[in-house]
């Protein structure tokens, strides 16, 4: 039940980060495009495209975080022999849990502080935007304990897995 739940949520994140982009790059290229062939623009093309590039970050930094994307100084655990590799990974994977569940926090205090602003262009409430914050960490920690066992004991990321399959099997 937990593996099926896993390959749910890696095919919706996939799914909401490939949506994402390719919202973002078609208001892009047609704003693009219109501007030098009418001289004109879509006015809110530019502002709606930061905003998507915001949620793409946050949506996308727990991808990038269980596959091992993400800039890694390792040589400590390297240098220490096998078990205290092990718990520098978990105090590592601790303070990484600490850090997103206070971003989660702050997150949720922003939006709630925020949600009466509006964006200059498209008068969104700058909450919506903000709200990349906790939903983003929240995602974070979901791959975090999808796959902390692997890292702590093992040292794996998911980057060993063939995502192609499990991709088309949670479809």
């Amino acid at each position: 039940m937990l593996a099926k739940f896993d390959r749910g949520f890696l095919w919706l994140n996939r799914v909401l980060l490939m949506a994402l982009l390719a919202l973002m790059a078609v208001m892009v290229f047609a704003n693009v495009v219109l501007r030098y062939t009418t001289g004109d623009s879509i006015v809110w093309a530019e502002e709606l495209s930061r905003y998507l590039m915001i949620w793409l970050t946050f949506l996308g930094a727990g991808l990038v975080l269980r596959f091992g994307g993400h800039l890694a100084i390792d040589n400590m655990q390297d240098a220490v022999p096998a078990r205290a590799g092990r718990i520098l990974r978990a105090l590592i994977l601790l303070c990484v849990l600490a850090f997103a569940a206070v971003m989660m926090w702050l997150g949720t205090v922003y939006i709630m502080r925020a949600w009466a602003q509006t964006t200059p262009v498209t008068e969104l409430p700058f909450g919506l935007v903000y709200s990349a914050l906790p939903v983003g960490f929240l995602f974070l920690l979901i791959h975090m304990a999808m796959y902390a066992r692997h890292y702590v004991v093992n040292r794996n990321f998911d980057q060993d897995r063939d995502f192609d399959s499990s991709m088309s099997a949670s479809l």
